[in-house]
């Protein structure tokens, strides 16, 4: 049996907000019955000031699926859409004292729903491309779990599982899952500088160094969200300070040793890096 919370027993046994409001100013609907668990989100909207005057929900799934639409729509009611918006999976789980890493997915539907709903209020519509579904099983496709990971930190299938359903089937698609998850959080390959290394003073190494941090390796980890910073240089030692997502990750030892490689590769062959 999950270990739910009290305020998970609580909303599921006497959830608030649920039903539909009738014709209501926004529209969301994510999941599948067929695939398991299914949310829509109906909203009222002032539109004069674009806050959520009502929020009202139809469930199909489990206890925490029903909590955590509950949860939802009494954290959004009273917000602006902007405002909403900036409510995260983390934010429900939190509002219901925490959920069973099992049931993480939960929180997301939720999250799903309301985006999908300001978009139809908005009149947002989704671009006709092709997503490339990785779990049959459970419609789950890349881009879905791609922003699930970052968005979170996930780095394990588990996790993956856990928050989205994906690899929770047949399981087939696991290898798919970790080749994303490596793609994510290993340091992406860089192309190859052939640079003829030669002897520099200490004052040309350490603007070299800085410039290989600024102009190679910082922007592959800012745009998954991490970050590195300089921090020393003593001698061929280097002390760095990982930043942003890629602070308790634990593909951090992968980060560090690309690091090293880069800067062993187009600075000093006696490099070694290591965190300040």
């Amino acid at each position: 049996m999950w270990d739910y919370t009290k305020r998970v027993k609580e909303l599921f046994l006497n959830p608030k907000n649920v039903g539909e409001i009738e014709n209501p100013d926004a529209i969301g609907e994510v999941g599948s019955i067929v695939c398991g668990d299914s949310l829509r989100l109906t909203l009222k909207i002032d539109k004069e000031t674009n806050k959520i005057v009502d929020a009202r929900f139809q469930t199909f799934g489990c206890a925490s699926a029903i909590a955590s639409s509950s949860a939802l729509t009494e954290l959004i009611k009273g917000k602006t859409l902007d405002e909403a918006l900036k409510i995260t999976n983390r934010d429900i789980a939190e509002y219901l004292g925490g959920l069973p890493k099992e049931k993480m997915h939960c929180s997301v539907m939720g999250r799903e729903a309301l985006e999908d709903a300001i978009a139809n209020f908005r009149g947002e519509k989704k671009p006709k491309t092709e997503e490339k579904i990785v779990c049959e099983c459970f419609d789950v496709s890349e881009e879905k779990i791609r922003k699930v990971a970052i968005e979170n930190h996930l780095t394990t299938a588990e996790d993956i599982t856990n928050y989205t359903k994906a690899g929770g089937g047949c399981g087939s698609c696991i290898p798919k899952i970790e080749a994303i998850l490596k793609d994510i959080w290993f340091v992406k390959p860089l192309p190859e500088i052939k640079v003829k290394l030669k002897k520099l003073t200490n004052l040309q190494k350490i603007a070299l160094i800085q410039d290989v941090i600024d102009k190679e390796i910082r922007p592959r980890l800012q745009a998954d969200g991490g970050d590195v910073e300089l921090i020393d240089i003593e001698g061929n030692k280097v002390l760095i300070g990982l930043r942003g997502m890629c602070v308790g990750c634990l593909m951090g030892n992968v980060t560090l040793k690309g690091i090293e490689k880069k800067l062993k590769e187009l600075v000093s062959e006696d490099i070694t890096v290591e965190v300040g």
